[in-house]
């Protein structure tokens, strides 16, 4: 039901959600309402609410947003619990330029769960990564971009596309230099793959993981390792691969083996490298940018599925960038 009342500045939607579940209803609105601030918050719009009546005020645009997302949340109502996490997926999904969800969804299918892609760039993601045989997910942290190609290792190895999922990773910085940390090859490198591992306890269970490991089906190695090997029918993932040079980059391409897929991912904004010198992630978009069977998927602040502080923080330190490229145009013209 849905009832449009004009006025000098702003919109008055009314939104009656059926059924009237009292339960339902403060799962919705969180505690202290604190789900319905959230979307006041990020919208800039004022709701008021008795029982499951709901008004929302604010620009045409925003007060439609604030029920389509209300709406969704109330689907959700039935079989989960919803968090602030919730919320904010539902208003950067809402909030898309095109205005709506896709209308087909992308869901990674793992034995423990389903991991559903949210947002433009996250679906055209987990397509490429089903469908070329090397993806590049680059873009600021938060955006999903290691989590969701675990998910799609572990999908494609659950499914018998692969025989093994291999985990890359530059450790500490681009010139690998591990002597100093305590322990073997694996405990120096177990720290910096922890986002991974993570990730795998979360879809596989820690000992299946373990197991797995030990059998070698799950390999974790640092970049250095992969030179001189050939990685047939794998599923291989470079994350931070902002911290490899050209020369890595290459060697680490040249890897892939027949019936093998490929994803890297970094942030090229985040880079360890040395002053001066080019991330192996920023040069290879030039290099294979044209190349048949690679996908570059570029993430934005938009994207960050984190606390909503992440994406503005993100937003701050692109436009600083962007002052600091303008000031350096200005100089040099």
């Amino acid at each position: 039901m849905l009832h449009k009342v004009s006025e000098p500045s702003f919109i008055r939607l009314e939104l009656v959600l059926e059924p009237n579940d009292h339960q339902r209803m403060a799962n919705l609105s969180g505690h202290l309402d604190e789900h319905l601030r959230q979307i006041e918050k990020g919208l800039n719009i004022k709701i008021k609410n008795r029982g499951n009546r709901f008004q929302l005020k604010g620009s045409e645009d925003s007060a439609e947003v604030g029920r389509q997302v209300l709406k969704d949340l109330f689907v959700m109502t039935k079989k989960a619990t919803i968090d602030p996490e919730r919320v904010h997926m539902s208003l950067q999904e809402h909030s898309r330029p095109e205005g709506k969800p896709e209308e087909k969804d992308e869901i990674i299918k793992t034995r423990r769960k389903g991991i559903r892609a949210r947002g433009t760039n996250q679906m055209a993601y987990v397509r490429s990564i089903r469908a070329e045989d090397l993806t590049f997910g680059i873009g600021p942290a938060g955006t999903g971009k290691t989590y969701l190609a675990v998910a799609a290792g572990v999908e494609a190895l659950e499914t018998d596309q692969v025989r093994r999922i291999v985990l890359v990773r530059p450790a500490v910085e681009a010139g690998e230099r591990l002597g100093f940390l305590p322990g073997d090859m694996s405990q120096k490198v177990d720290p910096y793959l922890r986002p991974m591992y993570d990730a795998l306890y979360e879809m596989i269970g820690f000992e299946q993981v373990s197991r797995l490991i030990e059998r070698n089906i799950i390999e974790v190695a640092p970049l250095a390792f992969m030179r001189g090997r050939t990685l047939n029918e794998c599923f291989i993932i470079l994350d931070e691969a902002q911290n490899t040079t050209a020369e890595q980059m290459k060697m680490f391409l040249t890897r892939i083996g027949f019936g093998s897929r490929t994803v890297v991912t970094g942030d090229v904004t985040q880079t360890d490298l040395p002053k001066g010198r080019e991330s192996g992630l920023r040069h290879v978009t030039r290099v294979l940018r044209c190349l048949s069977g690679v996908a570059f998927i570029h993430f934005g602040p938009r994207d960050v599925v984190r606390h909503s502080l992440v994406q503005r923080i993100v937003e701050a330190y692109a436009q600083e960038e962007e002052e600091e490229e303008e000031e350096d145009r200005r100089g040099t013209g």
